[in-house]
């Protein structure tokens, strides 16, 4: 989310052109006087402030909002963030497929592909061929190179965000440590010619929980969304804020031990993605006979109706719903997701009946438990917005002001 304007740290009269900024895209202050009630700051420095904005094509003004005296006179012209000034690349990686989308500012995804991408074939093979895929984007869009203003990637495993790196990644074997911010950004440049701009990295599922959250829940201040698909996580949004606990581990649910003795791709025995992901599912139909290899082929069995995916998809949504009762109770969310290819009625009914079986009545007394609203863009629309909130925040607009000479 944007930063808290009035909240900054700085004083009554003492918001720069960021503030501004933020206010206008919350909608909290639309026209210079409310700007100037908001901030405390007199009509010549607003005036300053917004000519700045203006300059760099971030603001437009609107048609003019009502008349605000009982005396009449002429509407106050409201003021309006420009999404259309600039353009931002995303991509949503699983384990052997991808999806990447340009997106205008605003979340609107402009041209789209998805297609087969291993990530055991490693990062420079897989950042390489989203380089070349976002060129081909581009061009699909309609827009320049130079209108990228930032990158945002979701991949499927522990980020640490302040680094950009994943950290012992089970399920992404030659990943661990790699400079993926780096890399990335040389293969954007080098595949679509876009100067070199912002590259943010997050976990797949804080990414799907953020963009689902801003989406389809704003006013929902505590947001779990759980991702079942070839492993299990789980993405926390507080406050319109991404969770991620110390070094980026947070919601990392798919590890918690559920006493089996079945061997997890993290080489421990007994975690939950060992027996109730996308990935143990398939094992368990391959070995009934039943053609399986990934959550991705789970899915398309149940939406064919095939009784024995069906079976075995509750019986994990059991497994899931028993560890989520521990979740609930300890995080008190007004929203929990279900999402991934395991994300239909089956698994569902099953996340339902230990839920609520396990978990307090207190805990549940508010809680919605849904389905994905976004499906497969919701990744793509997360790290959009990642981006966006990050170049657009108010502590970051000035620094960028700057280095645009205005």
């Amino acid at each position: 989310m944007t930063g808290r304007p009035g909240r900054t740290g700085r004083g009554v009269g003492q918001a720069g052109a960021g503030d501004l900024l933020a206010l206008v895209r919350t909608g909290r202050a639309t026209t210079r006087g409310a700007l100037q009630q908001a901030t405390g700051l007199s009509r010549a420095t607003v005036g300053q402030r917004l000519d700045r904005l203006f300059r760099a094509g971030w603001l437009r003004e609107g048609a003019g909002g009502p008349v605000g005296s009982p005396l009449g006179g002429r509407p106050s012209i409201t003021l309006e963030f420009d999404d259309a000034h600039a353009v931002v690349l995303s991509a949503d990686l699983d384990t052997r497929h991808a999806r990447a989308a340009v997106l205008s500012l605003n979340g609107e995804i402009l041209a789209e592909h998805s297609g087969t991408l291993v990530v055991e074939d490693g990062p420079d093979a897989v950042l390489d061929e989203l380089g070349r895929w976002f060129g081909e984007l581009l061009e699909k869009a309609g827009h320049r190179a130079d209108e990228v203003c930032g990158v945002g990637l979701a991949a499927p495993g522990p980020v640490d965000s302040g680094t950009g790196r994943v950290v012992q990644p089970p399920i992404m074997p030659g990943w661990d440590g790699h400079d993926l911010r780096g890399r990335l950004a040389r293969a954007v440049t080098e595949r679509t010619g876009a100067p070199p701009v912002p590259v943010l990295i997050d976990n797949d599922a804080n990414l799907m929980a953020y963009g689902e959250q801003r989406t389809a829940h704003p006013d929902c201040s505590a947001f779990v969304l759980v991702k079942v698909s070839t492993g299990i996580g789980a993405g926390v949004v507080v406050d319109g804020t991404i969770y991620r606990g110390v070094d980026g581990g947070a919601g990392d649910i798919g590890h918690i031990r559920v006493g089996t003795e079945a061997l997890c791709r993290c080489g421990s025995y007994g975690c939950l993605a060992a027996v109730a992901s996308g990935g143990a599912v398939a094992r368990k139909l391959a070995a009934a006979g039943i053609p399986a290899a990934s959550g991705s082929d789970v899915r398309d069995l149940l939406a064919a109706g095939h009784p024995k995916a069906a079976a075995l998809a509750r019986e994990a949504g059991r497994q899931v719903g028993d560890v989520l009762a521990t979740v609930v109770t300890l995080l008190n969310p007004g929203v929990l997701m279900i999402a991934g290819d395991l994300a239909g009625t089956p698994f569902v009914t099953g996340v339902r009946e230990l839920l609520y079986q396990r978990a307090l009545p207190r805990s549940t007394a508010r809680l919605e438990v849904v389905t994905s609203r976004l499906g497969e863009r919701a990744g793509l629309v997360g790290a959009g917005a990642l981006v966006v909130e990050h170049l657009y925040a108010p502590e970051r607009v000035e620094e960028r002001l700057l280095a645009l000479g205005v």
